[in-house]
């Protein structure tokens, strides 16, 4: 592809050299370059790619995007805004494929990767192929990758829609994260169904405050078009939760056809009856003149949310309730959501991912609804992020528990003994000395003493790291997994 094809896209840009010169591939990283690139230099806080322009130019780049003089003899398009750039270029460069595929975005707080994982069970039993994006993993094919962020950069989420595409996938179900789309990652994709989870406290250190949180996942919903098309297959949905208020905003913002789900307000998928026990929910769902009674092997009140909305997206998609019912019969746990680790000890141990006050919430009324014994949760808060939720989770902790174990979660910069002070007046404030907790520094020790201090019937949840296999410590990263190290310790219990 000619540099002069990429440049016509860009009404405002201005082109320096050579326009015929064929481009090969797009790179940000000029470590990546290989001859016949175009090179797209980003700003950045941590490091600006406009000082890596020589570097990529010397590796091959055939063509360098700028936001300003560099000085390098390869032809140059100067932008206003070279990450939108890169969204427009990336989207012609690889053709445009989410136009040929249906892609279903999941924004909110808490809940997203579960009902990603949900969605695509639904669809792929129904017969679709599906690649899927998110915080755990990219599918892709039969095939799963490693990701570093939530939801990728623009060139990269064009490049493996592409490789989705060629792979004849039917649908990409994504995660679509607030940092995404307030830096423009998921601009030019073409959303066939946007769903929205719930919103509470979390990224306030990024965003500065709720409103302006809650306006950064608006723009997906925004997005979504502004006209009405004809045949059934490229209609668009907005899929919102009927219960969290935010929904009334979403809806003001979109044109598209709404969709709702929800527990305490009549939704278009509604459930009721809802029965949770230690091996599972079981819920009834009415939904537009249907009833099916739904069984799954997840476990509490938050995850039948999940499961509405994910109901919502493959109804849109043709499959019936009657085939949705049954998928979700079969659907495995999940990693690192509610995942019980299990050496037949006498207690239960309870490993999830939640990381926010509504997270932690969730999953200590769940353990409520089921447990027989003491509650002991062990939890953390990360470092380098939002300080103002440190004192809500310990409350929220000491509100739900028989003993709190504050622990370190990825404290990466800052004293993790700081962060557990920061933490313990929301314990004390909400118990007083009324319940017991301890501040431990270091997660292993913490995760010992719970299982140290479990009897038969008690539930142990582990809070805040889920799947993840690492902890960050300084400016080093740890191996470390609250599974493995749960399991661990029941083991040593035991002998």
């Amino acid at each position: 592809m000619k540099i002069s094809e990429l440049a016509s896209l860009l009404a405002g840009a201005r082109l320096d050299g050579d326009e015929s010169v064929e481009l090969t591939g797009i790179q940000t990283d000029s470590r990546k370059v290989r001859p016949g690139d175009l090179f797209i230099c980003l700003p950045g806080h941590a490091a600006d790619g406009h000082d890596y322009a020589a570097k990529a130019v010397a590796q091959g780049a055939a063509a360098l995007v700028v936001e300003r003089e560099v000085g390098e003899k390869v032809p140059t398009l100067h932008v206003k805004d070279s990450r939108l750039a890169m969204a427009i270029l990336a989207n012609r460069f690889y053709d445009y494929p989410s136009r040929e595929f249906k892609v279903i975005g999941i924004t909110g707080t808490n809940g997203k990767t579960t009902t990603t994982y949900i969605i695509d069970k639904l669809l792929t039993d129904h017969g679709a192929r599906t690649g899927r994006m998110g915080t755990i993993e990219m599918k892709i094919g039969s095939e799963t990758f490693p990701v570093q962020n939530t939801t990728q950069e623009a060139l990269a989420l064009q490049h493996n829609f592409r490789r989705m595409r060629d792979q004849q996938a039917d649908y990409c179900i994504m995660e679509v994260s607030s940092h995404a789309l307030q830096m423009g990652r998921v601009k030019g994709v073409r959303f066939r169904t946007a769903i929205f989870t719930n919103l509470t406290q979390d990224h306030l250190d990024y965003h500065g405050s709720m409103e302006e949180y809650r306006a950064a996942k608006g723009l997906l919903f925004s997005r979504l078009g502004n006209e009405y098309a004809s045949d059934a297959g490229s209609r668009q949905f907005a899929v919102l939760n009927g219960d969290d208020p935010a929904s009334y905003y979403y809806q003001s913002l979109t044109a598209v056809e709404v969709l709702t789900y929800g527990i305490d307000k009549p939704a278009d998928f509604q459930a009721t009856d809802i029965r949770v026990t230690s091996r599972g929910t079981e819920f009834k769902l009415t939904a537009f003149g249907e009833e099916e009674t739904i069984l799954l092997k997840l476990i509490g009140k938050f995850n039948v949310y999940n499961a509405l909305a994910a109901i919502a997206a493959a109804w849109i998609e043709g499959v019936p309730l009657s085939s949705i019912k049954k998928s979700l019969s079969e659907l495995s746990l999940i990693e690192g959501r509610m995942e019980p680790v299990d050496e037949g000890q006498s207690f239960s141990v309870l490993v999830d991912f939640a990381h926010t006050p509504d997270g932690l919430e969730n999953a200590l009324t769940t353990v409520r609804e089921f447990a027989e014994g003491r509650i002991l949760t062990v939890f953390g808060c990360g470092g380098d992020r939002d300080k103002t939720k440190r004192p809500l989770m310990g409350a929220i902790a000491a509100r739900y528990s028989d003993y709190v174990i504050a622990t370190s979660d990825n404290p990466r910069s800052e004293d993790p003994s700081a962060i557990l002070e920061d933490v313990r007046p929301g314990i004390v404030r909400e118990a007083g000395d009324a319940k017991g907790y301890i501040l431990l520094p270091d997660r292993r020790e913490a995760i010992r003493k719970a299982v140290e201090m479990a009897g038969p019937d008690d539930v142990i949840l582990i809070a805040g790291k889920g799947h993840e296999t690492y902890q960050i410590i300084g400016g080093t990263t740890h191996h470390f997994d609250d599974r493995e190290e749960a399991r661990n310790a029941i083991k040593e219990k035991k002998s």
